[in-house]
């Protein structure tokens, strides 16, 4: 697919569900930040990226210095991971792990939000044999942060593929594979005592590429309109994702660990593939990831655990031109390195607009605009504005100082005009007026005086004749019909910069 800005709206309809998310309890939706690429943004500004869209949770594969020091101060909850490559060192020798923590954590927390710390990712997949390590090196790490009393703070883990399973149907079937015994007792009696998460990685989209004939599409990308029963416990499944989850649960069950509570540290679906990958599609990726959040944050659990939290990661921020393989695992990202958006991803069946006005009605002639909610902070509005004026590719000129709309100078009023402009060259979507929650819809066009609103003409194409002569083509009613609807704006502004003030 072409990079175009069309193609921005990523998260705009997730942000408000994240930021909902945020302040109440519930599952949480969080991001994986893979870095296999030569071609990526900055971490600063993928910080910013990531904060414009309100995301409070994201995973990264180590402890990058830069990286921390770009979320300290944004809030982010942070999953940093000891890569397998060290496991050896700090499995051998607690100060390994004590230097480690003095000088790549301790000295940017608790500015940088970390949370959970993963020690090695997918052993049982490693090509050495590193399983033996992961525990010993757990424990160490555990012990170092009691040494710094954060062992209650930042839960130790580790991150496993669906491989650990010998058998995963049916789901009540599930049991671990008796070649990782050795390793799995003692990792879980870790995340029993500590009370951490078993992570696991999900990807339904390899077991439908596999075995076609065996797993329907549907059935992987949470369509299905049929349901598979679990001959056992009579359980119906609607979606490979439950089934799986459930085969964990159950295998954890076998083995009486019943505590342990399940988080997926990755799940996705790639929007492109190699010739024979034919689901690797932007449509199927939006429809995979689009029904995985609904059914996560809608906290409906699963067959065998209805209603309960699942913590969940959606694989990638970025696609990755790096990562080795076929096509598919280069195009698992959500954003393109130069942070436009890989396809559209609105999960939440909501607008991501105001409720609580009338705003969101659309005018009897069919024309919306967008302005800033008079909810939205100084903070949030700065960075949408910042954001749209830049990578959003809005021609902010027209509210610079001697522009039409310049005045008034205040916050809310630049950044209802740039919000504008964004969402009528994205086709005028309640998405693109999204911005973190932070934009309204509105039916009444909030031009005023010589500046002009632009308003959609045909798809993706907008008219916004230059600010300083569109208005001598209209009548003198015209104008005194939008002087009026100007100063009604004008108030409506001083009222909602003083609100955020």
């Amino acid at each position: 697919m072409g990079k175009r800005a069309g193609f921005n709206l990523i998260f705009y309809g997730i942000s408000l569900l994240l930021m909902f998310l945020g302040h109440c309890q519930g599952s949480n939706v969080g991001i994986c930040y893979g870095r296999n690429a030569d071609d990526l943004p900055t971490p600063n500004k993928v910080a910013q990226l990531v904060q414009l869209h309100n995301i409070k949770y994201l995973r990264i594969y180590d402890s990058n210095i830069q990286v921390l020091k770009a979320f300290a101060n944004t809030g982010v909850e942070l999953m940093i991971g000891i890569p397998n490559s060290d496991l050896l060192p700090f499995a051998q020798f607690q100060s390994n792990v004590d230097t480690w923590l003095k000088n790549s954590i301790l000295p940017y927390y608790p500015a940088a939000k970390i949370t959970y710390i993963t020690v090695g990712a997918e052993v049982t997949e490693s090509p050495h044999n590193v399983s033996a390590l992961v525990v010993p090196a757990m424990n160490n790490v555990l012990t170092g942060l009691k040494k710094a009393g954060l062992h209650k703070k930042i839960k130790v883990s580790s991150t496993h593929s669906l491989g650990v399973l010998s058998r995963s149907f049916p789901p009540s079937a599930g049991a671990f594979s008796s070649d990782f015994a050795f390793f799995l007792k003692p990792l879980l009696e870790f995340l029993a005592e500590n009370q951490s998460p078993f992570m696991i990685n999900i990807y339904p989209y390899y077991a439908y590429r596999e075995s076609p004939s065996n797993v329907s599409l549907d059935y992987a990308l949470f369509e299905s309109s049929s349901e598979v029963i679990d001959p056992n416990t009579g359980l119906l499944y609607t979606n490979m994702f439950d089934a799986q989850i459930d085969a964990l649960y159950f295998a954890l069950m076998a083995l009486n660990f019943r505590t342990i509570r399940v988080m997926v540290t990755e799940t996705g679906w790639p929007s492109k593939g190699s010739p024979k990958e034919t689901a690797a599609t932007p449509d199927n990726a939006q429809t995979y990831n689009t029904n995985l959040i609904r059914h996560v944050i809608n906290n409906t659990g699963t067959p065998a655990r209805p209603g309960e939290e699942l913590d969940v990661y959606i694989f990638s921020l970025f696609n990755e031109n790096r990562k080795p393989g076929l096509d598919s695992e280069r195009n698992w990202g959500l954003f393109y390195p130069d942070q436009t958006s890989v396809y559209n991803l609105d999960f939440t069946g909501r607008s991501a607009v105001d409720m609580t006005s009338q705003a969101n009605m659309t005018g009897s002639n069919g024309t919306d605009w967008c302005i800033a909610s008079s909810k939205a902070t100084d903070m949030d509005l700065q960075n949408a504005l910042d954001w749209a004026c830049s990578s959003g590719n809005v021609d902010c000129t027209a509210i610079q100082p001697s522009q039409p709309c310049f005045e008034p100078d205040t916050l809310v009023s630049h950044a209802s005009y740039a919000f504008n402009s964004y969402f009528q060259q994205n086709g005028a979507t309640d998405v693109a007026c999204g911005f973190g929650g932070n934009g309204v819809k509105v039916s009444q066009d909030p031009s005023y005086d010589n500046c002009v609103y632009a308003t959609v003409v045909g798809k993706n194409k907008t008219t916004s004749s230059s600010n300083t002569t569109a208005m001598s083509s209209t009548s003198s009613s015209s104008s005194s019909a939008i002087g009026v609807s100007a100063g009604l704006l004008i108030l409506a502004f001083i009222s909602c910069f003083f609100k955020i003030s």
